[in-house]
């Protein structure tokens, strides 16, 4: 194949969940990596996606390559890849790599392992497109909040106590099971914690909303009053009802860990894992799938049956749910997120300002390049010319080629590769 290293230009999503405006680390990025783009202060920049979606194949910006996306190269040139990527993925990019900028709630959902993703899109082709599984990993960019996995359970049992509401919906029964249930039975526990989540979710809606709407009210007086509210974990309880009024989901977050990332900080979303993206900006990695059994805080398709039945039991403390990130041993300046899949790792390049010249190493796998910070001159055997880099910038490298970078900021470079390590 043609040696290839190209600059793209990445397809950008505006949902409504998204941040509006130069608020938005995505507008951010894509104006700063095309001076010729214009941000729309009321519009919602909520995800940049670059890879070779068929809803946003990047394009290449390269005059060797005209007017071709990155998924068409890449069927043109499958040995781009990689031979192992090549082979493993029947010669497609594993993995599409995201920044996602979110300012509401993005709903409690889970991914489907990849045996239940072939039943599911067999059954509900219209839900559910394909037959991959969709493990996900988040960086965070910004300070990053999300829920993440089922609480420990003396958590749940406190809120069950303090939050009369909730009890009501799971009823007496099953919240004395949990409440009885035993740290050394695990099975035990996962069984109750399983029928409380289950009633929860399975509640009837006028019930729900009108424990829904006393609990709201209860909080907001307390809140007035100058009444800590944390028993009932009030601040969040608020903001969530604020953004989707009656829905289901707010309560959730009497189960769900509350996990805060602060920057470099990442959390692993694997199958059957409840999650749910609150606020803050990310970068994110995914396998290529848009399979997503969702519950609640959406307006898009809920399935709360298929989410409580495949839901991962295991309760777990949030600090578990940060996933971390190992240092180089060959390069002291890359810090390796490297997920139980086969689909995608992500490293972070950290180049200090004292370092002017810097190479970006060959590896036998594919990568895709984001600048987050810092400028640089890159050069390569398989690029067409010089290639300007600075915030914004996004390079295709195929595998087994480098980069030399010359830098010229004073402040190092911050850089995020994508990249599948088989």
């Amino acid at each position: 194949f043609p040696p290839a290293v190209f600059p793209l230009s990445c397809a950008v999503q505006n949902y409504a969940w998204g941040k509006v405006g130069s608020e938005s680390e995505v507008a951010k990025l894509v104006a700063s990596g095309d001076p010729l783009v214009q941000i729309q202060p009321d519009q919602p920049y909520a995800e940049l996606w670059m890879g070779t979606h068929p809803r946003g194949d990047a394009l290449i910006r390269d005059n060797r390559i005209p007017q071709k996306t990155l998924g068409q190269w890449i069927a043109d040139n499958p040995a781009c890849l990689g031979a192992k990527v090549k082979d493993a993925f029947q010669g497609h990019l594993p993995f599409l790599f995201k920044v996602l900028s979110v300012n509401t709630a993005l709903s409690v959902q889970a991914h489907p392992n990849k045996e239940l993703a072939a039943k599911l899109h067999a059954q509900f082709p219209e839900h559910y497109p394909d037959a991959n599984h969709k493990p996900e990993m988040a960086i965070a960019l910004t300070c990053f909040e999300g829920l993440c996995g089922f609480r420990p359970v003396e958590e749940i049992v406190s809120f069950l106590q303090n939050v009369p509401e909730l009890r009501a919906l799971i009823g007496e029964v099953a919240a004395e099971q949990l409440e009885r249930s035993g740290s050394d039975d695990p099975r035990g526990v996962s069984a109750a914690l399983r029928v409380c989540f289950t009633r929860l979710m399975k509640s009837e809606k006028k019930f729900f909303v009108d424990q829904l709407n006393m609990l709201v009210k209860r909080i907001s007086q307390e809140a007035a009053e100058g009444k800590d509210t944390s028993g009932s974990n009030g601040d969040l309880l608020l903001r969530l009802h604020s953004q989707y009024p009656g829905d289901i989901g707010c309560f959730t977050i009497y189960f769900l860990n509350l996990v805060r990332l602060e920057a470099g900080e990442a959390m692993f979303l694997g199958a059957n894992e409840p999650h749910a993206y609150l606020h803050g900006d990310c970068v994110e990695i995914m396998a290529c799938s848009d399979n997503t059994v969702r519950a609640g805080l959406t307006p898009k398709f809920i399935d709360v049956l298929t989410l409580c039945e495949m839901l991962n039991y295991t309760p777990a403390p949030s600090s578990s749910k940060i996933f971390p990130a190992a240092q180089s041993q060959l390069d002291p300046y890359v810090y390796l997120y490297d997920p139980p899949v086969p689909d995608f790792a992500i490293m972070r390049i950290e180049i200090p300002a004292s370092i002017k010249l810097y190479l970006i190493s060959a590896m036998d796998s594919a990568s895709i390049l984001l600048v987050i910070q810092g400028t640089a001159v890159g050069t390569s055997t398989a690029a067409a010319s010089e290639m300007s880099l600075h915030r914004g910038s996004v390079l295709f490298i195929s595998a087994n080629e480098s980069i030399s970078l010359h830098l010229s900021s004073p402040d190092g470079m911050l850089l995020f590769r994508a990249c599948c390590l088989l």
